[in-house]
């Protein structure tokens, strides 16, 4: 079975890539945790675009623990507030802050703002054997005025995808999963495994 490392440290995003990859690769390709390997320390994250923060965790990983594996950045984008969060969306509201307070400082950004579109964007960087391939997802939505559902994580519940009357924190994951930034990106990425294995 091959191995493969998720640079992440996010339990959610972790089982949602490990739900995907067992559906599609069952006993072929085993995803690893930085725990797993023993990657305890804060992994750099420096970069100003999805693509470079994705690049630069994936390589931290190959270089320093010779593991092949990939690594996502993701970003909500909010039209009126010029693309905010974006980069900066797991730390909106400051270093050490929660996803309630990333959620509060968007939804108090727009108060009062009628134009409420949006989109997620998840960027994967995959390393095999020193070769960076990169994946981009994204799906269009709009924010809402209040938070709905308790399923998924980060901006979920106060984001809802285009053709849908529910939040992603309202979905079931496979469903959620069909059509998320982060499912789309990954779906690209098992489509280029199944080239490679």
């Amino acid at each position: 079975m091959k191995q493969l490392v998720f640079a992440t440290n996010n339990k959610h995003k972790l089982s949602e890539i490990r739900n995907l990859v067992e559906s599609e690769f069952s006993g072929t390709i085993k995803i690893l945790s930085l725990k797993d390997i023993s990657c305890f320390e804060e992994i750099p994250e420096t970069g100003n675009t999805l693509e470079a923060n994705a690049s630069e965790k994936a390589f931290y990983v190959f270089n320093k623990y010779g593991y092949n594996c990939f690594a996502d950045d993701t970003g909500l984008e909010i039209e009126t507030l010029d693309g905010r969060p974006g980069v900066y969306s797991a730390r909106y509201a400051g270093e050490n802050c929660s996803f309630e307070d990333n959620m509060n400082k968007a939804l108090k950004e727009l108060d009062g703002i009628k134009n409420r579109n949006a989109k997620f964007r998840t960027v994967i960087s995959l390393i095999i054997d020193g070769k960076e391939t990169q994946f981009e997802g994204s799906v269009s939505g709009k924010m809402l005025n209040d938070k709905k559902g308790t399923e998924g994580f980060g901006y979920d519940p106060i984001f809802q995808a285009d053709g849908f009357e529910i939040s992603f924190a309202e979905m079931e994951i496979n469903v959620k999963n069909r059509i998320s930034h982060r499912g789309i990106a990954t779906r690209k990425l098992l489509n280029h495994l199944k080239d490679l294995i």
